[in-house]
């Protein structure tokens, strides 16, 4: 072995493994271009998004609709002529009131009956709450796409600094090869070998950079921006999130009481429930009371007082309309066990991938990761000495790269399983 190279050994897995550029062809973005945060990505499209202002604004028809709910129908008016040929005092045919017989003019309100008000009012009230869970239930879906989006968007760049470092690292071990071959020490296929893994590589950064711009549309089209608009690259790698706690009880007690998705369906019980005590008010007859003057000439002659009062004769039709309305209660309550039912399943599966996240995360960060690193060490100083073959070196490079991608994918992973959570749980962003 040549004295002077055994000499370099050392200096040169330095180089290897330590002094690699990172050689990243970032593009030009405006300073203010969002991205680089999720929080500058969820403002945007809390301000702007097309399909959360749509909700909004039906979540405010519904609450103008609680002004009429529950009021008194118009009042009536009505006037009546009599003897308008004027055939009793043998005058002529007339429409002005002071030049017929007699006019007659009525004026009537008429109400509902007792209770069906206040019933109409409980479910407009309950409408309006519906409708403003089901604003914040579009807002918790629309923020799990944009924080699962920003993970990926997060996930591909930091994949992309850890593919250009292995270019760089393939390079070097390309060198390495042809210094040993120009001095007998190794054939030409490790040359070629190294030459053909860096171009592999090559490869994989043009799929992620086509990855990249794929998700840079995505991100945009998720905040209402023009699918070519700037992004900005993420800032430094965010703490990984939390673990879940490890009471899963504790966890559906929260999601039971905050759940957006299951709060509508609440509000949407609240509203059949009203509605059914419309329809059995409807048992019940409606009271119109009216007053009516007598105008004899140019003069009010006498007063009429009138009461009038429906008779709820049609009791199929009744039955009819209460058994609907019992339906309908009974179909809301079923769809909010339905969707309890599954919103649990969702988080206990959520809960235990975010736990198993942090636990494969951590053996690939304190024991994987470390152990890839000391064995591509060992390969490089192995072929260093002719102890090792060149495919060794590849396969602990290979290795190294495996270790370092699965922690970045984990990683991310862990913040789509939180995120998810956040959702179910009902936190705002």
């Amino acid at each position: 072995m040549n004295p002077r190279l055994l000499m370099a050994t050392p200096a040169l897995l330095a180089a290897l493994l330590l002094a690699v550029p990172c050689r990243a062809a970032t593009a030009r973005v405006p300073a203010t271009a969002p991205g680089a945060t999720l929080d500058s990505l969820l403002a945007i499209a809390r301000e702007q998004h097309p399909e959360l202002r749509t909700m909004q604004h039906e979540a405010e028809a519904a609450t103008q609709r609680l002004d009429a709910a529950g009021t008194l129908p118009d009042p009536m008016f009505g006037i009546e002529l009599r003897d308008v040929t004027n055939a009793a005092s043998n005058g002529d045919f007339s429409l002005s009131p002071a030049r017929v017989g007699s006019t007659r003019y009525r004026v009537g309100q008429t109400f509902p009956p007792w209770g069906q008000r206040r019933a109409q009012r409980t479910a407009a009230q309950a409408g309006a709450d519906e409708a403003a869970h089901r604003v914040d239930s579009t807002w918790a879906d629309l923020a799990l796409r944009i924080k699962t989006a920003h993970a990926r968007w997060q996930q591909v760049h930091a994949t992309l600094e850890q593919t250009r470092e292995i270019v760089a690292l393939t390079e070097r071990l390309e060198a390495l090869a042809q210094t040993r071959y120009a001095s007998g020490l190794a054939p030409q296929q490790d040359v070629i070998r190294a030459q053909v893994e860096r171009t592999a590589i090559a490869t994989e950064i043009a799929m992620l950079e086509a990855e990249r711009g794929a998700l840079s549309a995505r991100l945009n089209g998720l905040v209402a921006r023009p699918a070519d608009a700037p992004l900005a690259a993420p800032q430094a790698e965010p703490a990984l999130p939390p673990a879940a706690p490890s009471d899963p009880a504790t966890l559906r007690e929260r999601m039971l009481a905050r759940n957006p998705q299951l709060a509508a369906e609440d509000a949407r019980i609240r509203a059949a429930e009203g509605n059914r005590e419309v329809a059995r008010s409807r048992r019940y007859p409606e009271l119109t009371i009216g007053v009516a003057p007598m105008q004899m000439r140019n003069r009010i002659d006498e007063w009429e007082l009138m009461l009038e009062i429906s008779i709820p004769l049609q009791r199929g039709r009744q039955r009819a309309e209460e058994r609907e309305a019992q339906a309908l209660l009974a179909a809301a309550q079923a769809r909010k066990d339905s969707a309890a039912n599954e919103l649990l399943a969702q988080l206990g599966e959520q809960w235990a991938a975010l736990a198993a996240a942090h636990h494969i995360e951590s053996l690939t960060r304190t024991r994987l990761l470390p152990q890839a690193s000391l064995t591509l060490q060992a390969a490089l100083a192995g072929y260093e000495t002719g102890q090792v073959d060149f495919a060794t070196v590849l396969d602990a490079l290979r290795q190294n790269r495996q270790a370092q991608l699965k922690l970045i994918d984990t990683r991310t992973e862990a913040r789509i399983r939180a995120a998810e959570i956040e959702r179910l749980l009902g936190e705002r962003p």
